[in-house]
């Protein structure tokens, strides 16, 4: 299947162009950190489902301890709660540091602990929940196998190493001169 990946910074979607080109499913920046909302959820998964896309979701973590990671966790079940929808797709934690928040903050980038961390978040949410990260975290920071669950693996060019449960493959699918991270599921 055929999908994308959106949050608030892709600005308003055309799900029915998006629908059109062909793409089954989405996944959607539900939350991020201790207690914010992406504040395009609600819209985009109403919208998303009105097109007749599956929708899943994903939680950015600024955590920095176990004890973040379930708080994050109730963060996101509580805002994906409060859209009365009902997800097709699993809820997907992200923990990489894409923006430096972790190094900034004194994080010491332990395996160990970061995978506490994931489990934690897919143990304390209480729905389907999977794993996102780039091919370098699922190889050097991650112990994914030992979670037992679901990985999207963002690995541009080639999925020969990782494939899992779903590829982000681009950075740059352009719909209807919009361009997002293409996915495939497996």
């Amino acid at each position: 299947m055929r999908g994308i990946d959106v949050s608030e910074n892709n600005s308003r979607v055309d799900w029915q162009a998006v629908a059109d080109a062909g793409i089954e499913f989405t996944i959607i920046r539900s939350s991020y950190g201790l207690q914010s909302k992406d504040e395009m959820f609600a819209q985009n998964i109403a919208r998303a489902k009105a097109a007749g896309l599956k929708v899943g979701a994903y939680h950015y973590s600024y955590g920095l301890s176990v004890a973040d990671a379930i708080q994050e966790a109730a963060n996101c079940r509580s805002v994906i709660d409060s859209t009365g929808q009902l997800l097709e797709f699993p809820v997907f934690f992200d923990m990489e540091d894409a923006d430096g928040y972790k190094r900034r903050n004194g994080f010491a980038f332990d395996p160990a602990e970061i995978t506490a961390m994931c489990k934690a978040f897919i143990d304390s949410i209480g729905l389907d929940c999977g794993l996102y990260a780039s091919y370098s975290w699922l190889t050097g920071y991650i112990d994914w196998r030992s979670i037992g669950c679901a990985v999207w693996n963002a690995q541009w060019g080639s999925s020969d190493d990782i494939k899992g449960y779903m590829w982000q493959y681009t950075d740059s699918l352009n719909i209807g001169d919009q361009y997002f991270d293409g996915n495939i599921k497996y």
